[in-house]
């Protein structure tokens, strides 16, 4: 894939850049840089870039970066990825109403890379969509760094974007649009840095409001999109329920930032798959991922609701946490429920999935309970607060029963009444066909 760099001789920091990455390509040679490895050309225009219409005619390459500076109100030093085009009127150069062709992952990876790379003093970030040029095919962005002439001339800066360009791989990443935010697009930038989430077109908080279905489908065209984030704090209420029913009028699913990071390194289909089972199982459920890396066909997994229950008593955040020792599984859960008595995994470790889960179960409530396995029996056996045994000695009913429950003594008329006075053994018991053989 041949890259051109691009850059403007009037254009101190572009010009800055260049030279970084000729110095580095001297120092350390060519094969040295994975962006180098299947060609790359430099590109001097006398202009400036935003006004370059149609440079993707005359300069050959599968990819382009423009190498820029960038200028701010608010004057900070900044590094920074985006592409181009404009949502309405074109104020700074391109069309109105036009969008270029995005590169989500290059622009991921070389953002990932401004993060590491940084000077002391600097933040990374992308921008929002902005200016021209807005009209090319190839796909492109700009890596700037700003916001005044200081650091236009900074050579630490102009070397660690240089070094960003030249190390970028894309990754797995999943290709995304964008709502709401600052200038900054500071919570994309979180997810991109820290996530699978990948963002082309991003929409200000004050256009996105705006934006027609016919803006929003080409933003998802000139960005490869599978899916459309929301900044929900940037935006008002009426604003998101707009946004997320001209996504759903296109078919694109709406992420939030912690669907994303449950998500973890699963396939993008083979997610949709089990968003779907997830939905039959119950309408609105969430699936968690634990664990699964690769595609496969899927089956659900269920286990007794009371077993499931019981082991999430004591201590829910365990559980969940040592689901991830336990075969590749989704966990689906609802409504603010630790888990639904309904796993997803591959169907090739079916048997095996559900064994691990019936055993993680039993260890749990055997851990934090009086509990032993007879046959196919679990039998449970706790100590629960009898109101009746209370009264009969003396407790008024009251705070003091809440303490009792809890597990506290409490005194009455001088006398001090234990919790194991007023208690009485429960026994519960749960049939699980195998359970001896699981265990």
């Amino acid at each position: 894939m041949v890259c051109a760099l691009i850059h403007s001789r009037l254009d101190p920091a572009g010009v800055a850049i260049r030279s970084a990455i000729e110095e580095l390509i001297r120092e350390q040679g060519e094969a040295a840089w994975p962006l180098l490895k299947e060609g790359y050309l430099f590109h001097e225009t006398e202009g400036r870039l935003i006004y370059e219409d149609h440079i993707d005619e005359t300069v050959q390459a599968d990819r382009i970066i423009f190498l820029s500076r960038h200028t701010s109100v608010n004057p900070e030093p900044v590094l920074t990825v985006h592409v181009t085009g404009n949502f309405s009127e074109a104020a700074y150069g391109g069309a109105p109403d036009e969008l270029a062709v995005a590169d989500p992952g290059m622009m991921q990876a070389v953002l990932r890379n401004l993060v590491r790379y940084a000077p002391k003093g600097y933040r990374a970030a992308y921008e929002i969509t902005h200016h021209g040029p807005s009209d090319l095919k190839t796909p492109s962005f700009f890596v700037e760094i700003g916001s005044t002439e200081n650091e236009w001339s900074d050579k630490e800066a102009a070397m660690a974007v240089a070094r960003s360009v030249l190390s970028a791989v894309p990754g797995d990443y999943l290709p995304m649009i964008g709502f709401g935010g600052t200038h900054y697009a500071v919570r994309q930038t979180a997810i991109a840095t820290d996530t699978r989430g990948a963002f082309g077109h991003i929409a200000h908080s004050r256009e996105a409001s705006t934006l027609t279905p016919e803006m929003v489908v080409k933003m998802a065209d000139m960005t490869g999109a599978v899916a459309g984030y929301i900044d929900k704090k940037a935006l008002h209420g009426k604003e998101t329920d707009q946004i997320a029913r001209l996504l759903n009028g296109i078919g694109l699913p709406l992420l939030t930032e912690g669907m994303l990071r449950e998500m973890g390194r699963i396939p993008w289909r083979t997610w949709c798959r089990a968003n779907a089972l997830a939905s039959e199982i119950s309408s609105g459920a969430l699936p968690k991922n634990h664990g699964m890396e690769r595609d496969g066909d899927l089956s659900v997994i269920t286990i007794d609701r009371e077993l499931l229950i019981e082991a999430l008593r004591e201590d829910r955040e365990e559980f969940i946490s040592l689901l991830d020792g336990i075969t590749p599984c989704i966990r689906i859960t609802k409504d603010g429920s630790a888990a639904l008595p309904a796993f997803i995994g591959y169907h090739e470790d079916e048997a095996q999935l559900a064994s691990d889960l019936i055993t993680l179960c039993v260890q749990q409530i055997t851990k934090h309970s009086r509990a032993v396995v007879e046959g196919d029996r679990l039998i449970i056996s706790r100590e629960r607060f009898d109101p009746e045994k209370a009264r009969k000695l003396g407790v008024p009913a009251g705070p003091l029963f809440g303490r009792l429950a809890s597990g506290q003594a409490v005194t009455v008329e001088g006398r001090v009444i234990m919790a194991d006075m007023v208690s009485t053994s429960v026994l519960q018991e749960i049939i699980i066909p195998g359970l001896e053989r699981i265990t």
